[in-house]
């Protein structure tokens, strides 16, 4: 029996919980590549330094009764994989610089495209089988990234199993560049790249500050698929005296039945998560946040997943991010189980 009164043990898993991932209700799949990163790396190694600072959390909390009792495991950080998707970052980072030198792409170069894009895809492919093993034992999945790229494969494990859902995404960008850099699975176009299932309904975006033009304009052609709210429109209203429980209404009024929640870590006021893999000024305190996913869990809709994405490998950050984690598996429960028993 866990006693959330005694200290945090490092036992390998999440938060010092003694549960096996065959007990779990929750599966964690930590995702250790940050091969696209094009501002600054450090993110591959996000999953072991919160697992390192999951020990030092306290475990009440306000938003679930015995909170602890829904059981949570990670499976383990695989330093092999964190090794070889180092190798294809490098090559990556080469790619970065000379598009950002304007310098002239040779065979080579495109030949190392194919190798980044094809280790993206098998890396995703990875992640899908992975979630669709656990899956159909009934659990509950999540993703530990990495950078934004790191859900795909659960995203497209998501839509086997449920058929129409929508995401709800927390984040300063709003990932639909198509390939962007040259990457098809960049991390800046993971909502591009999941828009393509056609299971994914709706994409909800919280906190948008940092678009370029051509993603502007599929946001207004995409016939109401993709709701951004952007992070300028909410302090507006917020100024001009709107509260922020009626603008959660309004984020909630926009999702379907089912939700996928993407939790990018910038969309945070970078303060929290300065090592972030792209920080962008603006954004939301973490209780804001927890305050709209409390209000999605006690909804009629129902959370069917999450991932947690781009935090930065140093202690701060990662103190930071066991604290969302552990937030986000006690929306997950609440809305799949707690709810149902109350």
């Amino acid at each position: 029996m866990f006693n959330p009164n005694e200290v945090g043990v490092n036992n390998g898993n999440i938060f010092g919980f003694p549960y096996t991932v065959e007990e779990s209700h929750v599966v964690i799949i930590p995702v250790l590549s940050d091969i696209t990163c094009s501002y600054s790396k450090g993110t591959a190694e996000g999953p072991q330094a919160i697992l390192e600072a999951s020990t030092q959390l306290d475990f009440y909390s306000p938003y679930l009764k015995n909170a602890w009792n829904y059981k949570v495991a990670m499976l383990p950080i695989d330093e092999e994989e964190l090794a070889n998707n180092r190798k294809v970052g490098n090559i990556a980072s080469e790619l970065i610089q000379k598009l950002e030198n304007e310098e002239e792409l040779d065979a080579n170069d495109l030949k190392n495209y194919q190798i980044v894009n094809a280790h993206c895809n098998v890396l995703n492919i990875d992640v899908e089988q992975k979630a669709t093993n656990y899956l159909n034992q009934n659990k509950l999945v999540a993703v530990l990234g990495g950078d934004h790229n790191s859900p795909l494969g659960l995203i497209n494990a998501l839509a086997t199993k449920h058929h129409k859902f929508g995401i709800l995404q927390i984040d300063a960008h709003a990932d639909l560049r198509e390939a962007y850099e040259g990457f098809e699975y960049s991390h800046a176009s993971i909502m591009f790249n999941a828009l393509k299932n056609p299971d994914v309904s709706k994409l909800v975006q919280v906190g948008i500050r940092d678009i370029c033009p051509a993603e502007i304009e599929m946001i207004k052609n995409s016939k109401g698929r993709i709701k951004t709210f952007f992070d300028w429109d909410i302090k507006a209203q917020q100024y001009e005296g709107k509260t922020w429980e009626d603008i959660c209404d309004d984020i909630i009024d926009e999702l379907p039945d089912l939700v996928y929640i993407s939790y990018d870590i910038d969309g945070l006021d970078p303060k929290l998560c300065p090592h972030t893999g792209t920080p962008v000024a603006g954004g939301f305190e973490i209780e804001q946040i927890n305050f709209l996913f409390s209000k999605l869990a006690e909804s009629k809709k129902t959370i069917i997943g999450f991932d947690l994405n781009e935090v930065g490998n140093v202690e701060w950050d990662a103190n930071v991010g066991a604290r969302v984690l552990y937030r986000l598996c006690n929306f997950l429960a609440k809305s799949n189980f707690a709810k149902k028993e109350g």
